[in-house]
């Protein structure tokens, strides 16, 4: 008898427990909406992207892209870096080129057309939920037609305080 009696008593409490879960599950996801603009990252997407085969057998990648800071606080650039995922698999380092290297460039090189946005180079501070059209011109010691048929490419971004985010290519 007595434990038909529990067994009563756990069935009656059993909607107060329930409505505890849910009340917690509210509370948890409330909090991780509250902090979703504390992750300090970068969206992006890339643009045009055109090339140039040098003299040496060598080319230049110029990649024009949107940037958008998704934080509520300023992002600070540390270092850009870019990536280019070759025909066949392997993944390439390209030297990014200064602001200088890269004004030298389009004017040596008018076939380049015209230079769209500036350089994303260290120190530049995005505020937060700000977006910024940008560009990044890279040496790869491949020839031309190995990044004309490139798997993909990205673009690593790195601030200060060590958030890294990358904006992907997106190719068909």
């Amino acid at each position: 008898m007595r434990a038909n009696s529990r067994l009563e008593q756990l069935r009656r409490l059993l909607p107060f427990f329930g409505v505890g879960l849910a009340a917690l599950g509210l509370l948890i996801a409330l909090i991780f909406w509250m902090q979703r603009g504390a992750h300090l990252r970068l969206e992006g997407k890339i643009g045009r992207v055109r090339t140039l085969a040098l003299p040496d057998g060598s080319s230049v990648l110029i990649a024009d892209f949107r940037v958008r800071n998704a934080a509520d606080y300023p992002f600070v650039v540390r270092q850009v870096q870019i990536f280019l995922e070759t025909a066949d698999g392997r993944t390439l380092e390209g030297a990014v080129a200064s602001e200088v290297d890269a004004s030298a460039l389009f004017q040596y090189y008018p076939i380049l057309g015209p230079r769209y946005n500036p350089t994303l180079v260290a120190r530049t501070r995005i505020e937060p939920r700000q977006s910024l059209d940008r560009m990044v011109a890279a040496r790869f010691e491949i020839a031309e037609e190995q990044i004309e048929t490139r798997r993909g490419m990205r673009i690593r971004i790195e601030d200060v305080d060590g958030a890294v985010s990358e904006i992907r290519e997106q190719r068909p």
